[in-house]
């Protein structure tokens, strides 16, 4: 046992005891983003000194699904082998809504021989975030979380609908950014607030957005690592908050037909650790710099290879669609929200970019990594954006993959892409994804049944 291992579960105890905790939650995020791990009594946790789990765990579809055969198993051993888990303090957090006391810390995972799981969402974020570390850069990102809450619907088969407020009736019109229609939910909302509290979670802004019972959730800007934590944490506590009073809610990118779909805009800038400073912004003039544009071009050339992973499932390209209100190409502007790549209006300081082509069904780890991926790219080849778009992006061309095939088809030829983020992810991922889309596809749509049944 080394002594940052004494240490890790020395900082643990004392946190156990500081909050009487009687259980632990083990959490590892997989590629969808779900909590996989084990509850151990707290006397066992400490006893293990962490725990194993077979590292298949991290590499299964939205399904369940693994693949049978193929390149998957060229990464991933057909043996079934154990990954060694490890604690990151920096992730505990008491569980609010628990009975008794209880503590849930994610754990990065890691080979017999100590090294980080390749294929692990964790693992390729701590990648990528080690690149702009090698350059002397602290990358920044604040994520805008679009959800929505819909009633309890136990029928797969049957539309959702929008939840009963207060009032005693759903919402049958578009509330964008209305108090009175977040007020609806109160009792929900409280509850959300207090579970983040106690969890230490940094939400900034709760608005609703345009869809009927959708809502946003802005976070404070931080270290990419640890506000991918908190999205992951703050997805489980909406849902669980939800159940409670008796609604759904669902980070699907599009939920209900005829509604806008839910995004993820993540806005990311890097700060160059010798000085302090914007590395987008001259600090003579405040003007923007080569890297800024160079950042921009990296977004532009790479994100259609990348869509894989910021529109993961079949569903995903529902929302990215002409007249949807989310972006179809990858123009980018000034204070412009239809573009795909947006520069806010802020003070040189403050300069950022936000990438708007996330879907909220993301895993935040793994879209935080692309994201950084291409604008780090195009920082290194030095990649020139096109121009600015200044009117409305929305009637321009297509210049994002409109399907989940053809999104895996760009990611497996991007090398660049797989250079950053690893071949052994880009492998997984896109094998998973494979198994995603054969399961989808025997599934007969209700479309396809009025439409086709008696007419072809």
């Amino acid at each position: 046992m080394n002594e940052n291992t004494n240490t890790r579960f020395a900082d643990l105890e004392q946190w156990f005891r500081q909050h009487g905790v009687t259980e632990v939650e083990c959490l590892v995020p997989d590629l969808t983003g779900v909590a996989r791990g084990k509850i151990l009594p707290r006397e066992k946790f400490t006893e293990d000194r962490g725990m194993r789990l077979p590292e298949a765990v991290v590499a299964m579809g939205v399904t369940g699904e693994f693949p049978s055969e193929g390149i998957y198993y060229d990464v991933i051993s057909p043996t079934d082998r154990d990954m060694h888990l490890q604690p990151d303090p920096s992730t505990v957090r008491i569980v609010p809504w628990a009975t008794d006391p209880t503590a849930q810390i994610i754990h990065d995972c890691f080979d017999r021989d100590g090294q980080l799981v390749p294929f692990a969402p964790r693992s390729v974020l701590r990648r990528v975030c080690a690149l702009y570390e090698a350059q002397g850069w602290s990358p920044v990102v604040a994520p805008e979380l679009e959800f929505y809450l819909v009633a309890r619907n136990t029928d797969p088969d049957m539309p959702l609908k929008p939840p009963i407020g207060r009032s005693g009736r759903a919402e049958t019109s578009r509330q964008a950014y209305s108090i009175d229609a977040v007020n609806e939910f109160d009792p929900l909302f409280e509850d959300i607030y207090d579970y983040c509290a106690k969890m230490k979670l940094n939400v900034d802004t709760l608005i609703h957005e345009i869809g009927a019972g959708q809502m946003e959730i802005n976070f404070f800007h931080a270290h990419p690592l640890g506000l991918a934590d908190e999205v992951f944490f703050f997805k489980r506590t909406v849902r669980e908050a939800a159940l409670r009073h008796d609604m759904f809610a669902t980070f699907m990118a599009k939920p209900i037909a005829g509604e806008p779909g839910s995004a993820m805009h993540i806005h990311q800038s890097i700060v160059d650790k010798a000085s302090g400073n914007n590395l987008f912004s001259n600090p003579v003039d405040g003007s923007a710099t080569d890297e800024f544009r160079w950042y921009i071009g990296g977004l532009q050339r790479y994100v259609p290879a990348a869509m894989a992973l910021f529109a993961p499932y079949v569903n995903s390209y529902r929302r990215l669609t002409r007249g949807a209100a989310a972006p179809i190409n990858i123009q980018w502007g000034t204070d412009n929200r239809t573009v795909g790549i947006r520069s806010p209006l802020a003070a040189p300081a403050a300069r950022r970019i936000e990438n708007r082509v996330i879907g909220a069904d993301a895993n935040p780890y793994v879209a935080l990594a692309a994201t950084l991926a291409c604008g780090y790219l195009g920082i290194r080849n030095r990649i020139e954006p096109s121009a600015e778009c200044q009117g409305d992006a929305y009637l321009g061309d297509f210049a994002l993959p409109r399907s989940l095939g053809e999104a895996l088809e760009l990611l497996r030829a991007e090398t660049d892409l797989a250079e950053v983020l690893g071949q052994a992810f880009v492998t997984v991922y896109t094998e998973v994804k494979e198994i995603e889309h054969a399961e989808f596809m025997k599934v007969i749509s209700p479309w396809e049944r009025e439409h086709l049944l008696l007419h072809v």
